[in-house]
């Protein structure tokens, strides 16, 4: 019996190993291309080698809002200094229960109109229209019945009158050039069909009419550690995989889509928790089932400041959230795995997600718990292991730090050195230990995530420091 064990302790622990170097060589590969990337902008902006064109395509702004008084208005104000000429501004209220509605209509004097809207895409039936051609573009206020996210999402496609809409959340503040940016893949290749933009923690940031005039790192240590964790997702994995058309995310926070592609598609599905991950892994079958060419890109120099969640429990529900949709979006589209028509999308950029995103959890957690169980039964080289697993700490913290502070040097945000050197220490925080209490909450995400599975979630919110 104790030959069995010991053979089944050696399978883990070598398929453990092998899984930490899989994923730690995907992570220098993106790191590496990310980084590099982001210095050839760079260079390019320097030398003023960008593309200039006077050309506006019109762009719808969707902005979902659930019970958000407390950031929607100056949320929409910061629309309001875009550098862009051809927009409109479209808040969805999903049937909040404060006082979002009545904020949005006495600070920019919304008058209800009677205005049919032709439903291409299901929803939730509207109440009423508000809108005012007041401010520098028209805002567009609908009251509708409570259906979640994805059905808010789904009346806001309804509504737009342009041909091209971006989604974003009602606690997000874009940069005032975000929006000329993330439209550029669109007048570079008119085969792009959704845009990602980059997303940023902003908690700490102070922000004028789009401009960041002062950028510090939270306080807290939750927050920071996210800006860390942001700056590796989105600066690495996502860059890497713009490269071969293999995306199949884009944060719903700051997305841009062609809305005839997302109709046809179907719009965003009402039964999932990822919608947006959802949709963009639907666009990549709909397009490959009908030969239909098309290029899902990601803008990293589009930049969204967000809130980030400041308590644990706040970040636990976020993530609990966030691994269920990815649970739903990979199951329901598993037909794309190890698919020759989906190419690199099916053996690069599913594979990394089901193995290091929806699987990681389990399979951190069972190989952290068969290394007890091994050292209590007595066949665990103990300094082996703790040299390596000391290794990997700091060998995956160094690429975060690397990644962030390479986010930081490109997009010139000056960063004072007490700032830098708590990067430093909360890099191996980070990995060490967020990253397994995390883990811990994606693997126990599952247990009866069909209840409230159409709910937004509460989170707590903070006024924007914008001006």
């Amino acid at each position: 019996m104790n030959t069995y064990i010991q053979i089944f302790l050696n399978i883990i622990g070598v398929f453990f190993v092998f899984y930490m170097l899989g994923y730690i060589t995907f992570l220098f590969l993106a790191a590496t291309v990310g980084s590099s990337t982001l210095y050839e902008a760079k260079r390019r902006n320097l030398l003023k080698n960008e593309l200039q064109n006077d050309s506006f395509i019109p762009v719808s702004i969707l902005v979902p809002a659930y019970n958000e008084e407390v950031t929607i208005v100056e949320t929409i104000r910061s629309l309001l200094t875009l550098d862009y000429r051809l927009y409109e501004i479209v808040v969805v209220d999903d049937g909040s229960k404060d006082e979002t509605a009545r904020v949005l209509i006495d600070a920019f004097h919304l008058q209800r109109i009677s205005r049919p809207i032709q439903y291409k895409v299901p929803c939730e039936k509207m109440i009423a229209v508000y809108e005012s051609n007041a401010e520098k573009v028209p805002i567009t206020l609908v009251k509708k019945r409570n259906g979640g996210k994805a059905d808010a999402l789904n009346m806001g496609i309804n509504t737009a009158r342009f041909p091209y809409f971006l989604c974003m959340d009602a606690d997000s503040v874009l940069q005032y050039d975000s929006l000329d940016r993330i439209m550029r893949p669109i007048l570079e290749d008119q085969n792009v069909i959704a845009v990602g933009g980059s997303v940023r923690p902003g908690n700490s940031a102070i922000i004028d009419k789009g401009h960041v005039i002062e950028y510090k790192m939270p306080k807290h240590i939750l927050p920071f550690m996210q800006v860390l964790e942001y700056d590796r997702s989105f600066l690495a994995a996502r860059i890497l995989f713009d490269h071969f058309n293999g995306s199949i995310i884009i944060s719903g926070a700051f997305g841009l889509f062609q809305k005839q592609v997302v109709i046809l598609a179907g719009g965003y599905d009402r039964k999932t928790m990822g919608e947006d991950m959802e949709l963009v892994v639907r666009l990549h079958e709909y397009c490959r089932e009908n030969n239909i060419p098309y290029r899902i890109r990601y803008a990293t120099d589009a930049i969204c400041w967000t809130q980030v969640p400041e308590s644990l429990n706040d970040l636990r529900k976020q993530r609990r959230r966030w691994h269920i949709g990815l649970f739903q979006s990979l199951t329901r589209h598993s037909q794309i795995l190890a698919n020759p028509k989906y190419g690199l999308v099916s053996f690069v950029s599913y594979f990394y997600f089901l193995l290091f995103e929806l699987y990681s959890p389990y399979i951190e957690i069972i190989g952290v718990a068969s290394m007890v169980v091994a050292y209590l039964v007595g066949y665990l080289n103990l300094s082996f292991m703790i040299w390596y697993l000391g290794l990997y700490v700091l060998f995956t913290a160094v690429l975060s730090l690397t990644i962030f502070l390479a986010r930081v040097h490109t997009i010139d945000l000056p960063l004072r050195w007490r700032d830098v050197l708590r990067a430093i220490g909360l890099s191996v925080i980070e990995v060490s230990v967020l990253r397994f209490v995390l883990a811990w909450v994606r693997a126990t995400a599952l247990l009866g995530y069909g209840k409230g599975k159409h709910q937004w979630g509460s989170i707590s919110r903070k006024k924007i420091d914008f001006r």
